[in-house]
């Protein structure tokens, strides 16, 4: 049966057939259950909404009358309506209700359209809306709380009208929305987001008097009527109109570009056509030919979700997945479990993008094309939804690739008048750069052919133009001009075999670099041992000169454009850092520079680790994140060296961050390198180093690995307190869950105890090891002082992390004790703050953890509401182990309520995510496999024939 309360209440059969349910009051009765389908709904609560504040005497016979008369009206096979000793129940799948169903395809026509996917988002609300014909609870009306929920659900009706006329916005439809955004305007003359929705509207049609006037209205109407102005963002969508856009705001997540886009709107236009008929795009072209600036453009005019990669600084092609994987915000691994042993990050990347509607631009791909191309093909085979934009000087070689080759800027020719210069985008550009340097300057009669010139010389390259036009600082236009004949003179008589980029980029920056004096070019050679820009500081300390000519050196070149600064960051373009590479090289300082800047981060790491186990730790993960380049070239480079103590070094300092980013898969390649340098074996000094790599690389399923023993042996080969008191955690998971009775836990806390004296944060995880495995041994009361101690040690130091697992054990603790109110405060409180460490899986972990929780304590709603969430999010996160837990936790919802056949289902779908190698997911396993064992047991129960019926 299906039942309709979003109108006149109605029962309608598979078939068709309307079942009468006759008069008001009854039909009454039934959208009462039906708001509440599937759960019971007390008497009191019944009695109270069909009869009012002054119900009958006798009310509870009436009812269990008009229940009479409802069972009556119900075909008899179903039996919907049951008696329970709180109330009533109708035992009906909640997707049966029209009202229900409605919510569901709302709550994903909403998921849809902020992922992008406007078709999808459309034709879901369409059928969302379709469930409507008429006013909800049409027939309780008079019932008490019924009118709130009218009220609610129609609200829910108007944000999904609203939803869809954004879908179909995105999707180009205008004409045929005006007319339905002014009723809906007429009618909710205060509700913004049509007002604005038919501003776009409006202006996308060509009438952009008629949008502002429709801001006017709006502006007016709030002012008479509340007294206030509009929105911000209805304010927005006026400038927009003022300035002729009329696109939504997408979330683009791209670089923010600090000057002009100056050229290219051919290019521009014939990328956007490529977009929207194809799923690989590439441009190609000699460096400096502008590839990234016109993608990003290109990007910024595409509505829907854009992620960009800068694929430049990576040194390996083998790190082009995890840099997608960082772009995209996602993580190797939840904070409580390590990646999945032989589990590929570009396995992840699969899972997380399968269904996501999603432009990914890949900027300069030239060094990893092999590793770039194999990507793109797996990812685009593999999520139907994903286009790809790609930046390189040569094509990524794919089937179905479309080209967009660029070669320089528009260039006037040869005797063409002056006054028609400016209209040539490379004279453009050279002008606009020209004006930043020297705000007076135009092009005008006098320089005109000269500032063609140059740009021909140029070949009209971007970079080109825009180094020479910086060149103005200090030179005339004639001046410029003639250095540049001059160098390309020399160089015009090389081979043409040489690539673009050596024939135009090598003179121009060669040519630039004679500008700079001794101070300049030293701190320009020397930068280029940084990765991904540095900090003043930073730069200060690896470069080597006093801080004076230091700043005054530094500050040249970001006036001569040798150098840019960004967000308090100094990065250099890649041509110009190839260059002055090679200076280096020539100086003889590479080795002291890459030392100097391993000596740099290795302190920076060792100081930021400290600061992560106490309050300032948001702050210090994102200084980390900022510096996670530099990091990580520096153990590169370190292990290359065969600097043990260095490389060993920085594996110990950047451990904890590892865990918290969820960077585990990476830190586990990174240490799998230096524990190949290492040996089998802790050389003299290094025990706890040789400890964290070993642990670290053991957390993405490496193969045969050294033995460091057991938990009790690491603590005692520890001659001092260890310098990552992290190690003490690693080495615990890595041993499992702890075993043996709580004596032998006792005697080794009391060990570490000895070793660390007062140090707060290892006495809490001390204490929170105890604690957990008090709670194994069912010694309830020992292990909440122990955890509560814990939460205390941790509380005190500011460490979120620390806080949170231990909330989470406090929370499973009193599950196992029958107090969910209590855990229920627990997680809660855990869950704050694993938002506020950034993390969507870890999120997912504790939704599924409470979803646990309300499961034993019965409420089944609302663990079904959890396990869902966190569903959703493992599944958005790229997490199988999750999403394995969470369709467990789901399959125990359904067997609590009866429905097997459900309940096998997700067991089954569960099974399928691949749980394999770590203690973690054998043992998920392991309850899964129980669990259908059980459901295939009292499958078989339900199909036995009873004794009567033998």
């Amino acid at each position: 049966m299906r039942f309709r309360i979003l109108g006149p209440t109605q029962v309608v059969l598979a078939d068709g057939r309307e079942v009468p349910v006759g008069g008001l009051r009854l039909r009454a009765l039934l959208a009462l259950l039906l708001l509440d389908a599937g759960r019971v709904v007390s008497a009191e609560r019944l009695i109270d909404g069909l009869y009012g504040e002054h119900p009958p005497r006798g009310a509870a016979n009436a009812l269990q009358s008009q229940v009479s008369r409802l069972r009556q009206a119900l075909p008899a096979e179903h039996d919907a309506v049951e008696f329970h000793p709180a109330g009533y129940r109708l035992a009906v799948d909640p997707d049966d209700v029209d009202a229900y169903r409605f919510e569901r395809l709302a709550e994903a026509g909403r998921h849809a359209l902020v992922n992008g996917d406007w078709p999808r988002a459309a034709a879901v609300l369409r059928e969302a809306l379709e469930l409507w014909r008429g006013p909800a609870l049409a027939d309780a009306v008079s019932a008490a709380g019924a009118p709130a929920q009218a009220a609610r659900l129609d609200e829910l009706r108007l944000a999904a009208i609203e939803d869809r006329v954004e879908a179909d916005l995105a999707l180009g439809v205008h004409g045929t929305l005006v007319a339905e955004l002014r009723e809906l305007v007429v009618a909710h003359p205060l509700r913004e987001r049509p007002r604005g929705q038919l501003m776009r509207a409006l202006a996308a049609l060509g009438r952009p008097a008629e949008a502002l006037a429709e801001f006017e209205d709006a502006r007016h109407t709030l002012a008479e009527q509340l007294g206030v102005d509009p929105s911000a963002e209805l304010a927005a969508t006026h400038l927009a109109v003022l300035r002729g856009a009329d696109r939504p705001a997408a979330e683009h997540g791209l670089p923010s570009q600090l000057t002009t886009f100056v050229g290219r709107e051919e290019e521009l236009k014939r990328v956007g056509e490529l977009l929207g008929e194809r799923r690989l795009v590439t441009l190609t072209g000699p460096g400096g030919a502008g590839k990234t600036r016109l993608a990003i453009e290109a990007a910024g005019h595409v509505d829907g979700e854009v992620r960009f990669v800068e694929l430049a600084g990576l040194a390996d092609g083998s790190d082009v997945p995890q840099a997608v994987l960082s772009a995209l915000g996602l993580r190797d691994a939840g904070l409580r479990a390590p990646a999945e042993p032989g589990r590929l990050t570009t396995d992840r990347l699969v899972e997380a993008l399968a269904e996501r509607q999603l432009l990914l631009v890949l900027d300069n791909c030239e060094h990893v094309l092999v590793d770039a191309a194999r990507l793109a093909a797996r990812l685009l085979s593999a999520c139907p939804a994903l286009r790809v934009l790609a930046t390189s000087r040569e094509p990524l070689g794919l089937a179905g690739e479309a080209l967009c080759p660029l070669s320089g800027l528009s260039l006037p020719p040869l005797g063409a008048s002056a006054l028609d210069a400016d209209n040539y985008p490379a004279i453009g550009l050279f002008a606009q750069r020209a004006v930043d340097v020297a705000p007076d300057f135009t092009v005008d009669p006098s320089n005109a052919e000269l500032v063609a010139r140059i740009c021909r010389s140029l070949d009209g390259l971007p970079l080109a133009i825009e180094l020479a036009a910086a060149r103005l600082r200090a030179l005339s236009v004639a001046e410029v001009a003639a250095r540049l004949d001059d160098r390309f003179r020399l160089l015009s008589t090389g081979s043409r075999a040489v690539s673009p980029r050596h024939r135009t980029l090598r003179a121009v920056v060669e040519w630039s670099w004679d500008l700079l004096d001794d101070a300049e070019r030293m701190v320009a050679r020397r930068l280029t041992v940084f990765a991904g820009g540095a900090t003043l500081e930073a730069a200060g300390r690896v470069c080597g000169l006093p801080t004076a000519e230091f700043v005054d050196a530094l500050t040249g070149l970001v006036d001569k454009s040798f150098v840019e600064m960004t967000g308090g960051r100094y990065r250099m373009l890649e041509t110009v850092r190839a260059f002055c590479a090679e200076r280096l090289a020539e100086a003889g300082e590479v080795d002291r520079l890459r030392r100097a800047h391993t000596a740099y981060f290795l302190e920076f790491a060792w100081t930021a680790s400290d600061h992560l186990r106490r309050a300032e730790q948001l702050h210090w993960l994102r200084l980390l994140d900022a510096e996670r380049d530099n990091l990580h070239a520096a153990l590169r480079r370190a292990t290359a060296a065969g600097d043990v103590f260095e490389a060993a070094g920085m594996v110990a300092a950047l451990s904890f961050y590892w865990w918290l980013r969820g960077m585990r898969g990476e830190g586990a390649r990174l240490a799998g390198d230096v524990l190949e340098l290492l040996g089998t074996e802790a050389p003299p000094g290094l025990n706890e180093e040789f400890a964290l790599c070993v642990y670290n690389a053991s957390l993405a399923g490496s193969g045969h690995l050294p033995s460091v023993g057991t938990q009790r042996s690491v603590i005692r080969s520890l001659d001092r307190p260890p310098r990552q008191p992290f190690l003490l955690y690693l080495s615990g998971i890595s041993t499992g869950p702890p075993s043996g009775d709580a004596g032998n836990v006792d005697e080794l806390m009391a060990e570490l105890r000895r070793l660390v004296g007062p140090d707060p944060w290892i006495n809490a995880l001390g204490a929170m090891g105890s604690g957990s495995a008090l709670m194994w041994n069912a010694q309830w009361d020992r292990a909440r002082a122990a955890l509560a101690t814990a939460l205390d040690g941790f509380r005190s130091t500011g460490d979120r992390w620390g806080t949170m697992i231990t909330l989470g054990a406090l929370g499973e603790l009193a599950a196992w004790q029958g107090d969910p109110e209590t855990a229920g405060a627990h997680m809660d409180e855990a869950m704050g703050l694993v938002e506020a460490l950034g993390s969507a899986v870890d999120q997912a972990d504790m939704l599924r953890t409470r979803g646990e929780i309300r499961l034993r304590a019965g409420d089944l709603a609302a663990a079904h509401d959890d396990f869902a969430g966190a569903l959703l999010l493992a599944q958005r996160s790229g997490a199988p182990e999750f999403v394995a837990s969470s369709r467990l936790g789901l399959a125990q919802v359904a067997r609590a309520r009866g429905d097997l056949a459900a309940a096998r289902r997700f067991c089954e779908e569960a099974l399928a995510g691949g749980l394999t190698g770590w203690y973690v997911g054998d043992a998920a396993r392991a309850e899964i496999i129980l669990a259908l064992a059980e459901i295939t047991e009292a499958e078989q129960a339900g199909a036995r024939p009873s004794v009567d019926g033998a």
